[in-house]
C-alpha cells in the first residue's frame, strides 16, 4: 500500500471541513477527488502532505504514519504539484527544479543531482527552456516546470491539485498524459484533485466523490460518475455517453429546480 487515508476529519474552527474520510491509493494507480468548490478536495491533500494537521484519523505512506515522520523523509516519498509555479522570486527553469533535489542535497550539487533533474526536465519536455525564467513562460510551460520539481523529489506518491486549471485543452492532455504515463513507468500513487468530471474519468482508475467533506461515492469511474451521484452532489441533470474512451462522458444539461431558485 503506497498511500491510506484512514478517517480523516479536520475543523477550520468550529466548522468540520472533512468528515471521517478513508481512501487507499496503491502504486500504479490514479486517484481522483472530485466535488464542488468547498467540498473539501484542497484540504484533504493538504492534510495528507502534512501541511495541515487533521482533527481525527490517520495517513500512512508506504505504512509509516506520516505525523511521525520528518519532513526531509517526507518530501523523499511524497510530493505536491500545487495549481501554478511559484514566480515571487526570478528564477531559471533549472534552479526552479532543483530545488525538488533538496532532500538529497547535503552541501553542494552532484553529477547525480543534475542527471535526475535532466531526466525530469526532458520526460515533461521543458529542457529547451533551461536558462528562461518562469516569468517568461506560458502558464502550460509553468506548470510543467512545477511537474518537473516534484519529480526531481523521486516520490513514490504525488499529490496534484487541480494540475489542470487555467490550461487550455492541448495543455490540459499533455500534462495528463504525462503523469498517466509515470504512473505506469514508475509505478508511483497519483492523487488528484481535479473539477473537470471528463478529464477524471478519462484519466484515473479510481474516484472519490465528495460533498460538504464527506464521500458520497467512491470506486470506478462508471461507479461513481452516475445521473443520480451528480444529482446529488452538483445538483446537475446530466446525460452520459458511453463507451467514449472507455470512460463515461458526462453532458451537462440543466440545474435542479432546487438551484436554479
Amino acid at each position: 500500500m503506497k498511500l491510506a487515508v484512514k478517517n480523516i476529519s479536520f475543523n477550520y474552527n468550529s466548522v468540520r471541513v472533512l468528515k471521517n474520510l478513508t481512501l487507499n491509493v496503491e502504486g500504479g494507480e490514479i486517484l481522483s477527488i472530485v466535488g464542488p468548490n468547498g467540498s473539501g478536495k484542497t484540504t484533504l491533500l493538504r492534510c495528507i502532505n502534512r501541511a495541515i494537521k487533521p482533527r481525527e484519523g490517520t495517513v500512512l505512506l508506504e505504512g509509516k504514519n506520516v505525523a511521525k515522520m520528518n519532513s526531509m523523509e517526507i518530501a523523499k516519498k511524497m510530493s505536491t504539484v500545487r495549481q501554478s509555479a511559484d514566480t515571487a522570486f526570478p528564477s531559471t527553469v533549472l534552479d526552479m527544479v532543483l530545488l525538488g533535489r533538496r532532500p538529497y542535497i547535503k552541501w553542494s550539487v552532484t553529477p547525480k543531482d543534475l542527471e535526475i533533474v535532466d531526466r525530469v526536465m526532458k520526460l515533461v519536455d521543458i529542457n529547451h527552456l533551461t536558462d528562461r525564467y518562469l516569468d517568461e513562460l506560458s502558464g502550460g510551460e509553468r506548470q510543467k516546470v512545477t511537474m518537473a520539481r516534484a519529480l526531481a523529489q523521486e516520490p513514490k506518491v504525488l499529490l496534484l491539485d487541480e494540475p489542470t486549471a487555467n490550461l487550455d485543452v492541448k495543455n490540459q492532455l499533455e500534462i495528463l498524459n504525462i503523469i498517466k504515463d509515470l504512473v505506469k513507468r514508475e509505478n508511483m500513487a497519483v492523487v488528484i484533485a481535479i473539477h473537470d468530471l471528463n478529464l477524471a474519468a478519462r484519466f484515473s482508475d479510481k474516484m472519490v466523490m465528495l460533498k460538504d467533506g464527506a464521500i458520497v461515492a467512491a470506486g470506478s469511474p462508471n461507479s461513481v460518475l452516475t445521473q443520480s451521484n451528480i444529482m446529488k452532489v452538483y445538483g446537475v441533470e446530466v446525460k452520459i455517453l458511453e463507451n467514449i474512451s472507455d470512460a463515461p462522458y458526462i453532458i451537462p444539461l440543466t440545474l435542479s429546480p432546487q438551484r436554479v431558485n
